[in-house]
């Protein structure tokens, strides 16, 4: 992976915002003294990690050890390929069928020296037998050749959508698949330039109104899905460097991932945004986003991506920061006392009052240990990897009792986020490329055979078994 080029790219980026200055944040989290969770408990047949939790020493690479991977508490059930992107989704078409569906290429245009080895486009494997996976074709359309982080499966609808994306942004193709009649054959409905801009997406609960969300652009686009065959752009939430979108379950509530604009010693300041888009969701003549409230954090480095969830009756949501939060210097060095993304559970029981109530942060993370010997570490120096967090996922919107992050060298992480006040780490799988691991999808739950779906760059697909008692009753 080409740091130096991604960290330019992104610099790029946040200079075309130029003067379009954000307001400041309305709020701010209480400074914390940061803690750690626990490391799990592994069960028989695991493999633990041979360091502090998360860690892939050097000298395992070395030795090979690392190269057997680190399991704890799961249980490989088949792996396919050799390369992944930034998003997997699971669905059951209306004959059984289960299907996965992924980029194989790393993020464009980083991957395209490489796209031999898989090709470009989004891949879809026929997973009805999870243990024999088979990939059926691969969609090469516009935005499924080069989705980025834009995949976005609506399970109720059947539609499988995406908008041309890049590691900054693209022209913003949207392609919109059916997926219902056989997940197996995707069948394409519409591509046309709906999406404005792309880089990220989002999805409203009903399946009626999809969000392009751009970086370089600075907007966030809502198209109306109501006829997926004729799209059509909505409204426009313009100034805002973008990184992922969510929904309340009304659909009237705009939860987003705010990269902000660089100060004098960062180059992002960021947070949530969230705005009342009610106008917007009952297509009322000319309709416009109100801005509701920010929010931040001190240990705040590159927001992504918040997802909804209701638990004993909250709202929260899980956030995650990605990446290391990056200096404002020419060099866009690595350093240690910077903050290192992880993922973070957010009470919005009032949407204009968000407060975190806890952190889902490994031992790798700390200050001191990002300091210590662990810079040597394959990858671990990386700005815009490393040992942080990507994306992380849950297997249900009301009590999801479980979470899946895909925390890049540190592989997939699974947590117990029953109490979201005091979330336990229950499983790990890492299996890491001789370079170094980088688990960047978002991961997908199949619930019916307690299993969790992700991919990493440099190793492919992987669906693995949560065991030893990791999968929680009721599920």
């Amino acid at each position: 992976m080409n740091v130096r080029l991604a960290a330019a790219a992104l610099a790029a980026v946040l200079a075309v915002g130029g003067t379009a200055a954000l307001n400041g944040a309305d709020a701010q989290a209480p400074a914390s003294t940061a803690t750690a969770l626990a490391p799990p408990e592994c069960g028989p047949g695991s493999r633990p990690e041979t360091d502090i939790d998360g860690r892939v020493p050097a000298a395992d690479v070395a030795s090979g050890r690392a190269a057997r991977g680190y399991t704890c508490n799961t249980r490989l059930v088949s792996h396919l390929g050799r390369t992944g992107g930034l998003k997997v989704q699971r669905y059951e078409d209306r004959s059984g069928h289960v299907c996965a569906y992924y980029d194989v290429a790393k993020s464009f245009p980083l991957g395209v020296l490489e796209a031999g080895l898989e090709g470009l486009g989004t891949a879809v494997v026929d997973m009805t037998d999870a243990r024999r996976p088979r990939r059926t074709t691969t969609l090469v359309s516009p935005a499924m050749a080069s989705p980025h982080e834009s995949l976005y499966l609506h399970e109720k609808r059947g539609l499988l959508v995406a908008v041309m994306g890049t590691l900054t942004t693209a022209p913003g193709i949207l392609d919109v698949y059916d997926v219902k009649q056989d997940c197996r054959k995707p069948r394409l409905l519409s591509s046309t330039p709906a999406g404005f801009l792309g880089h990220e997406s989002g999805f409203s609960p009903d399946g009626r109104t999809f969000w392009a969300s751009a970086l370089v652009g600075l907007t966030i686009t809502a198209i109306d899905l109501t006829d997926p065959r004729a799209p059509r752009p909505l409204s426009t939430i313009n100034g805002v460097l973008s990184h992922g979108v969510r929904t309340s379950p009304d659909g009237h509530t705009l939860y987003v991932a705010d990269l902000g604009m660089p100060n004098s010693k960062r180059l992002t300041e960021g947070g949530l945004r969230v705005y009342d888009v009610s106008a917007i969701q009952a297509r009322e003549p000319f309709p416009r986003a109100r801005l509701l409230t920010t929010y931040t954090w001190p240990d705040v480095a590159i927001p992504q991506v918040p997802e909804p969830m209701r638990i004993n009756g909250h709202d929260y949501l899980l956030m995650v920061d990605e990446f290391s939060e990056l200096a404002l210097d020419p060099t866009f060095s690595y350093r240690p006392e910077n903050s290192a993304g992880i993922a973070r559970i957010l009470n919005v029981d009032d949407p204009t009052k968000p407060f975190q109530v806890s952190a889902l942060r490994l031992a790798v993370h700390l200050t001191e240990n990002r300091a210590g010997e662990q810079q040597d570490d394959p990858g671990a120096k990386s700005p815009i990897g490393g040992y942080a967090a990507h994306y992380c996922a849950i297997p249900r919107f009301r009590d999801p009792k479980l979470a899946a992050c895909s925390y890049i060298g540190s592989g997939l992480r699974v947590f117990d986020i029953s109490d979201p006040y005091r979330p336990r780490q229950v499983a790990y799988y890492n299996k890491p490329a001789p370079t170094g691991g980088y688990a960047m999808a978002k991961p997908a739950f199949d619930r019916e055979r307690e299993q969790v779906w992700f991919s990493d760059f440099d190793a492919g697909f992987f669906a693995v078994r949560l065991t030893n008692g990791a999968w929680p009753q009721g599920l």
